[in-house]
């Protein structure tokens, strides 16, 4: 089961979410390593690796069913003879060094692309940062589009599913700002900004136009985080003007 954030887009009218719950303890030493860079750093482009007519692309096995799903991968470009060569970079989830992390960034905005499966960080440090999340804000991944469609003849518990999901990506929860302000008292800060929620509002509200669909509903905790979620959601609805051939609603995320 993935955590979800609280806030998204669901191009259409069903959708499923999962809870997101987390409570971790730091220092004050550690909540100054947090701050240093909540952000995406703003880095000079490197040209794309392109060698005599082949493309590199970075291959992230990750843990899990990811090596084998990677494996089968590697097979169907090779039997289709496409001119790819993979970069393969493992990720040692147990470390507590972010020497590998960085250079996967590098490899990823050096070839342009990359096939990611999930990597996980079990180190507890808090010196040692997320490396889904570290990935996603460093790249500005700022949303993840779900495809989550029914099939026929595949039995499954609701039929006639078709929703595109468009999830914030790197701020709200995600942000990795907390610290413990006194013993036994641990404050975790949700980061919302109109910039960045305009951005994933565009988004969907651009996706749904291209791929013809007519709603776009956006789910939120505004009737709880009034601020936060209340600006997330006056965006979408000032951006939902700008697109009046779809419809617009929005609906409160439950557990």
């Amino acid at each position: 089961m993935a955590w979800l954030p609280l806030r998204y887009f669901r191009l259409c009218n069903q959708a499923w979410m999962g809870k997101y719950s987390k409570r971790t303890v730091v220092s004050v030493a550690d909540y100054d390593i947090q701050h240093r860079n909540p952000y995406a750093k703003k880095v000079q482009a490197i040209p794309k690796a392109e060698y005599g007519g082949r493309h590199a692309v970075t291959l992230l096995p990750g843990g899990g069913i990811g090596p084998e799903l990677m494996g089968y991968v590697k097979e169907i470009f090779q039997y289709a003879g496409a001119p790819v060569d993979f970069e393969e970079v493992n990720i040692d989830p147990n470390s507590d060094s972010n020497e590998e992390l960085e250079y996967t960034i590098t490899t990823v905005r050096r070839n342009g692309v990359a096939l990611k499966g999930n990597i996980e960080t079990k180190s507890m440090a808090t010196g040692v940062i997320s490396r889904n999340v570290a990935l996603r804000n460093e790249l500005d991944l700022y949303v993840n589009v779900i495809n989550c469609k029914s099939y026929e003849n595949v039995p499954s518990k609701h039929g006639d599913i078709d929703i595109l999901i468009v999830r914030q990506n790197t701020e709200g929860e995600y942000a990795m700002l907390e610290h413990e302000s006194v013993p036994g008292v641990v404050e975790s800060m949700k980061i919302v900004t109109a910039e960045n929620s305009e951005r994933v509002a565009r988004f969907a509200f651009e996706y749904a136009r291209k791929l013809n669909r007519k709603k776009v509903t956006t789910v939120h905790k505004a009737n709880i985080m009034k601020l936060s979620d209340g600006l997330f959601l006056e965006t979408a609805r000032r951006i939902a003007k700008e697109y009046p051939e779809l419809q617009h609603d929005d609906m409160v995320r439950t557990s």
